[in-house]
């Protein structure tokens, strides 16, 4: 893709400002420090001197694969690189670096999409994933964050299968001073999510609540049955709210790696995903399955990452910009 560079000063809408932008990207540097020490030190030591030929070439596809970039983003970076210094005759390994870096940040452009908060009052957002993925915890992340902005939040507990998901939920709800819907059972006798999530967008409604987060149960892309009920709440949900949910959001786990990819296409087939929220990054040394991710919607309308999580701090799930990611993999 001829023209991928842009200047270094041009910014990402997704992103905060000033110092609480500053702040921000020290997080996401130390909470990418793994995958940096991993990615970064080892392409530092590559470009760090000498000729480009095809030994570094052959290496550098080894470092990126090791990072979980993929096969077919690989090969795109590594096509764009190639084309990069045949057209600018570049001799040196060291002028690399650069055009990686903005190579990276071409890829993953598209999916730094801010989510957008007033395009309905109430905002409904369906969260799924698989089991582990971190949704819950993400939920109490994201009220916490739509707070700071001004809004009014309400949950909804529609993980009724896992025992303690309700009482997650709640505890959430009490550490952010929100309100939770839930419908009273236990393990032994399982409420219905889709009858939960519709009692708390109706109570959002009476209340005049800006956005109601709604929970539910973690299910494996291959638990067809369970995907077939998912999609039974997702219809629940537009009929006490047409048009909802405005925001179906998929919880990755970054530890995942490539399967990671076989979980946005099944859950989008079933769903039509609006975006992602990739957890638990600080976890892994291999944060480059954003990349993959990016590559894997290259030819399709992109899948926004709305948020990523860098750490176990409240403050420490924030919208996605695709500079300063790129930036903290880089020593």
């Amino acid at each position: 893709m001829p023209g991928f560079f842009k200047s270094k000063n041009s910014s990402d809408a997704a992103g905060p400002s000033s110092a609480a932008s500053a702040n921000w990207a020290a997080r996401v540097r130390q909470g990418l420090s793994r995958t940096r020490d991993n990615f970064g030190k080892r392409l530092s030591g590559l470009f760090g001197g000498g000729k480009i030929d095809e030994d570094l070439y052959e290496e550098l596809e080894t470092i990126l694969l090791t990072a979980d970039t993929g096969v077919n983003a690989t090969a795109w970076l590594l096509d764009e690189l190639r084309r990069h210094v045949k057209r600018h005759g570049l001799t040196e390994a060291a002028q690399l670096k650069d055009a990686l870096q903005e190579a990276l940040v071409a890829l993953l452009e598209p999916l730094a999409q801010p989510l957008e908060t007033e395009k309905n009052k109430p905002l409904i957002i369906m969260l799924t994933g698989v089991n582990g993925a971190g949704k819950t915890t993400s939920i109490g992340k994201l009220a916490h964050h739509f707070q700071l902005q001004g809004k009014t939040v309400l949950l909804a507990a529609g993980d009724t299968f896992r025992a303690a998901a309700r009482e997650q939920l709640l505890a959430w709800g009490e550490r952010n001073n929100v309100s939770v819907i839930a419908h009273e059972g236990n393990g032994q006798q399982k409420g219905d999510p889709a009858a939960v999530i519709f009692d708390a967008i109706n109570a959002a409604k009476a209340r005049g609540i800006d956005i109601v987060l709604a929970d539910t149960a973690g299910r494996l892309a291959t638990q067809l049955h369970l995907m077939e009920e998912i999609k039974k709440v997702k219809r629940v949900i537009a009929k006490a709210e047409p048009g909802a949910p405005h925001e179906t959001l998929l919880v990755l786990d970054a530890n995942t790696g490539q399967n990671a990819l076989n979980q946005v296409q099944a859950f989008d087939d079933a769903l039509g995903l609006t975006g992602l929220i990739v957890t638990k990054l600080d976890g892994t040394a291999k944060g480059g399955v954003i990349a993959a991710i990016a590559r894997q919607r290259q030819q399709k309308p992109p899948l926004p990452i709305r948020f990523i999580g860098v750490g176990e701090g409240m403050d420490d799930l924030r919208p996605f910009v695709a500079r300063e990611f790129v930036e903290a993999l880089f020593d």
